[in-house]
């Protein structure tokens, strides 16, 4: 069947990245003759027909705003067979032919769903947490990561000035990976990820205090949010040490900004191979990045993946911190 419309979506959280990654969709499907709807607020808005036509000028100046120009929901009524129906019902209505979906692993688990009433569908991973298993890489990690690691610089200067230990809790949902980098490039004191269990008295106090041993009076503790609270690990360190920890959550800050190169590239590559996808008649696949690459996987095999911490990351880590 020849592919003559089809529609993008972003769904769940909003990561840098998303707008170069709809543009890139939009542009590819011009280039090949195909026309295409901007579907907004997620399948929220494909359940309820919010659409618009989206051109060249449409996406024109967005390869470098962050956030997503077709906005973002997470949709309790497409969870319900009833409300999947309605979504595919709406493809239906309006002929088109694929969707593209831009998200994270419950954007994904909704692209199988909608692929069950025989609608054709491509998810591109676009996720701060980098924790989708088929792939390398995911749009927006780059971005947040860099936001981070800037903060926490910054931070850095005034706890060094008065001797502090500062506490900073990391976005990363039940994932580690963006802490675990962040925690990484700054040189922390420790970081606390859900992927490893935490021994409070040697991943934190002891590390603090080899740091003091080794001449340093300020620390850096990065917390990913799904290894705890920052407020708790600051009251555990204070009653542990005495030290008076400061505590930043970082929070949403990490998901806007402008996209770095990366993550625009990326984003644009991912795109555009979703589109060349659909083109050769290809449905419930995923792009992914592997082995320096980019292909596609198949979305159950996805779903059904697991991924892991690097146990170089933990060695290195070990390595690097209090000294």
């Amino acid at each position: 069947m020849a592919i003559k419309r089809i529609g993008v979506l972003t769904s769940g959280g909003d990561a840098p990245g998303m707008n170069p990654c709809v543009r890139a969709v939009v542009r590819a499907a011009l280039y090949r003759g195909i026309e295409c709807y901007g579907i907004r607020r997620g399948y929220n808005g494909l359940i309820n027909g919010d659409v618009v036509k989206l051109d060249e000028k449409s996406v024109s100046h967005t390869i470098n705003r962050g956030g997503t120009i077709l906005y973002t929901a997470r949709s309790k009524e497409f969870m319900t067979e009833e409300g999947q129906r309605k979504a595919a019902s709406t493809c239906k209505f309006l002929g088109l032919d694929g969707i593209i979906a831009i998200g994270g692993d419950g954007t994904f688990r909704g692209a199988l769903a909608l692929s069950k009433f025989g609608v054709n569908v491509i998810g591109i991973p676009g996720t701060i947490d980098n924790d989708i298993a088929c792939t390398n890489y995911c749009i927006g990690f780059d971005t947040a990561a860099n936001t981070a690691i800037e903060c926490i610089d910054k931070l850095r200067d005034t706890m060094q000035s008065h001797e502090r230990c500062s506490v900073v809790e990391v976005m990363g949902r039940n994932a580690g990976y963006l802490a675990m980098y962040v925690g990484l490039a700054c040189g922390a004191t420790a970081v606390l990820v859900p992927e490893k269990p935490i021994d409070f008295e040697q991943d934190v106090v002891e590390k603090i205090r080899q740091a003091r041993l080794n001449g340093f009076t300020h620390y850096m503790i990065v917390v990913a949010e799904g290894a705890g609270s920052a407020s708790a690990i600051a009251e555990q360190i204070k009653e542990a040490t005495d030290l008076d920890p400061r505590v930043t959550v970082l929070g949403h800050i990490q998901r806007g900004g402008t996209p770095t190169g990366r993550d625009r590239v990326n984003a644009t590559k991912m795109g555009y191979l979703a589109v060349e996808l659909l083109k050769e008649g290809k449905t419930n696949r995923i792009v992914c990045t592997q082995d320096g690459g980019f292909t596609d996987i198949d979305i159950d095999e996805a779903l059904a993946m697991h991924k892991n911490i690097q146990q170089m990351e933990i060695d290195v880590l070990a390595a690097m911190t209090g000294i």
